[in-house]
């Protein structure tokens, strides 16, 4: 499944175009579109945007939420578009992995918007905001501290000698998007080859399978015994270094856990195949660490 990710400051257009995008490929070429939208993640995880901005342990949850997202959608028929601010090129690097280690390909929509014509843009959603007593949320405001951090500070532009951001398509709110080039980039050409970092080996054998089954559910199982004996934080003993962060451990149940373990088996098969049991442990703590959000 072709990754689009777009990336864009405040008010740049990032929803219109992955709008676009989705209406494009539904329409002419009757392509399945998942869109994971960022705004989206923001209030399904109970946040605001502008309080997660500041938090930085939010602001983690969510990109880990987005992430997983992505992994799990990927690789099927059609496409993914990534709706999101994701200024980080460590974040879109990691997606390209991601993208690589499936067979996928990939393109990047940078949006960009002139910073005050932006910034006027940002005042208007604020007043209608101020008279919409509902607080409509997908106009949401950004505040002018958050508004000046994430376009002057934070965002690191993409760039199209970077691989991750390549292909890159550089678009103003005025422009016209070229379709048909994105539908090239994506379906045309081919993905880039794996290397030794993202290629995909066969699964080894059912042994391993079944161990990497009984060490997550072992850990699994330990998490929530920490839970009924109200611990903070979980600690591993068979794995030095590892703990679930603190103020997870209570927003974890039982059903949560099952479906995060099968998200992680699935993804582990792809990437870890060729890895210790005792490696898979630490990296199924790890992405607790990263998913567990809601």
């Amino acid at each position: 499944m072709p990754l689009i990710i777009i990336c864009g400051t405040p008010v740049s257009g990032k929803t219109i175009r992955a709008k676009q995008l989705k209406e494009f490929f539904e329409n002419k070429h009757k392509k399945q579109v998942e869109i994971v939208s960022e705004d989206e993640a923001i209030k399904k995880l109970g946040y605001e945007r502008n309080s997660m901005y500041l938090d930085s342990q939010k602001e983690k949850r969510v990109r880990g939420y987005l992430k997983s997202e992505v992994i799990r959608l990927i690789g099927k028929d059609g496409v993914v578009i990534l709706d999101g601010s994701n200024y980080i090129k460590g974040f879109r690097y990691e997606l390209y992995c991601a993208s690589k280690a499936s067979k996928s390909t990939q393109c990047t929509i940078y949006t960009i918007r002139n910073h005050q014509e932006a910034w006027e843009s940002n005042l208007l959603r604020m007043n209608q905001n101020t008279e919409n007593k509902e607080g409509d949320h997908t106009s949401e405001a950004y505040t002018e501290e958050v508004f000046n951090a994430i376009t002057k500070l934070r965002f690191e532009e993409p760039n199209s000698n970077n691989r991750w951001d390549s292909p890159l398509f550089t678009v103003q709110l005025s422009d016209q998007l070229n379709f048909d080039e994105v539908y090239s980039v994506l379906f045309e050409k081919k993905p880039p080859p794996p290397n030794m970092s993202t290629q995909n080996p066969p699964l080894s054998s059912a042994n391993f399978l079944y161990e990497m089954d009984r060490v997550t559910q072992e850990i699994s199982k330990q998490i929530l015994d920490s839970k009924q004996m109200n611990l903070d934080v979980v600690k591993f003993p068979d794995y030095p270094g590892c703990v679930l962060e603190t103020g997870f451990i209570q927003n974890i149940n039982q059903q949560k856990l099952l479906r995060l373990r099968r998200q992680f088996l699935t993804y582990a098969k792809m990437t870890h195949s060729n890895d210790t049991t005792h490696n898979i442990g630490r990296y199924y703590i790890q992405y607790l660490n990263k998913t567990l959000t809601e």
